[in-house]
């Protein structure tokens, strides 16, 4: 009498479910399953044999992925029994195609059961079979969807169409699924970079964090607007003239962010980390250099892309113009400051520290609207804060401290200190006491 084990599964009559044994038997070390034997071990045979034997053959055809009939065997056996010999399958996880590749979807033999496979079980199923590229192996999520990735596509010209996804590498050929590329680049992209504004040097006092997902175009730009919004120009005053003078150069910003999304290693879970403070903004991605190369090689010019195809996405959308000049260009950016970027490498990080141009000499004090300069007289520096108020009274003729408070979203003492700064520096003129209080422009 047979019974039930590891290895053996026992089924009354054919019900859809039987994918699930299969499935389960592919992604442990296989097993048989006979149809027509109760759960005892009792043979009841089926009725229609040739019916069943048909609809049999079709449901693991279609329900299962990646296909797995390669790696199963039939047999009839007396009393009218079918005999399912399932081998170990080569190109783990199968999966239910209704469920999709997630624990509802794969399952593993555990005991005389089918269970749902862990997240783990599943990574480490892809990992075995695809090998360690990461970008190339099959994407955990599969509903994916790509209207960033279309408008990008779209804004530069080029086709973005379902029979161009093989090419750039977003579909495995063999198994005809969604790579992890193609997750990058999909609306559901579940990394992120998280950006931090600090009011102190030690990164500890927080002024505004923000963090942005989806796409890795999207990431791209949301990210680099906002950090252009963090990128203030000082304006300085001598006399009649006007000094502007920008804290990063926006093309730093741009190679900078640009190398921490290609580069970093995606198979951690961890977001692009992303600090600004007075002094400096540096940009943490995960993933050391590259086995063999240094920081000096770097330097020198030698690129070797841990996410060779991404880069080929973004080298074939023209947001890098060759490997391994990013940092170069950043670095001749500040071929006139006093100040270098630096950069900083562990076994597991990669980090590019882009100086604050305008923290230092002349305009060593951020934290205060005016400095000395050279010879001792005063050196007045507008604020985006200020020039936010001149531009807002360019257009009205007086503004009230709650409509300030308001226009710059400081609460009433900081308000009061930028009002009484620009009434000091002659931008604006103070009319009026108490409640009747108002600013103009000075005259």
């Amino acid at each position: 009498m047979i019974y039930e084990s590891e290895s053996v599964e026992l089924k009354e009559i054919l019900k859809e479910d039987i994918s699930k044994e299969v499935v389960a038997f592919a992604n442990t070390e296989g097993g048989t399953i006979y149809i027509g034997i109760d759960d005892k071990g009792h043979e009841v045979g089926i009725q229609d044999v040739d019916e069943s034997y048909t609809r049999l053959t079709n449901i693991i055809r279609d329900t299962i992925i990646p296909d797995i009939t390669v790696f199963t065997r039939y047999e009839l056996l007396k009393n009218s029994i079918i005999k399912i010999t399932v081998a170990e399958g080569s190109a783990k996880p199968y999966f239910l195609k209704k469920n999709g590749m997630k624990p509802s979807g794969v399952y593993v033999r555990q005991g005389s059961s089918s269970v749902g496979a862990t997240w783990e079980q599943i990574r480490q199923f892809i990992k075995l079979s695809d090998g360690d590229s990461f970008e190339s192996a099959r994407s955990i999520l599969q509903d994916l969807t790509f209207d960033s990735a279309d408008a990008e596509f779209k804004s530069r010209n080029i086709t973005f169409a379902e029979d161009k996804y093989i090419s750039l590498g977003l579909r495995d050929t063999e198994k005809d699924l969604f790579t992890n590329l193609a997750l990058l680049l999909s609306d559901q992209c579940a990394h992120s970079v998280k950006v931090a504004v600090f009011d102190n040097p030690a990164n500890t006092i927080f002024i505004d964090r923000r963090e942005f997902s989806s796409s890795i175009f999207k990431q791209l730009h949301d990210t680099y607007d906002y950090l252009m919004l963090n990128n203030r120009t000082v304006s300085i005053i001598r006399g009649l003239d006007r000094i502007d003078s920008i804290d990063y150069p926006p093309e730093a910003i741009r190679e900078a962010l640009l190398n921490a999304l290609i580069h970093r290693d995606y198979s951690y879970s961890g977001s692009v980390i992303i600090n600004i403070n007075q002094e400096r903004m540096e940009l943490i991605s995960i993933g050391g250099l590259m086995l063999g190369l240094s920081a000096n090689d770097i330097m020198a010019g030698i690129s070797q892309p841990r996410n060779p195809k991404l880069a080929q996405v973004f080298f074939r959308l023209k947001h890098i113009e060759a490997y391994g000049t990013g940092i170069r260009r950043i670095y001749d950016l500040y071929r006139n400051s006093d100040t270098k970027p630096e950069i900083a490498v562990s076994e597991n990080t990669f980090r590019i520290i882009l100086p604050n141009m305008n923290f230092g000499g002349d305009n060593a004090d951020r934290g205060s609207d005016v400095s000395e300069n050279a010879s001792n007289s005063k050196v007045y520096k507008v604020t985006a804060q200020m020039q936010e108020v001149l531009d807002y009274l360019s257009q009205y003729e007086a503004i009230t401290d709650d409509e300030l408070m308001e226009l710059l979203n400081l609460k009433r003492t900081r308000t009061y200190i930028v009002a009484n700064q620009m009434a000091d520096m002659g931008l604006i003129d103070i009319i009026g006491r108490g409640k009747d209080k108002k600013y103009v422009l000075h005259k």
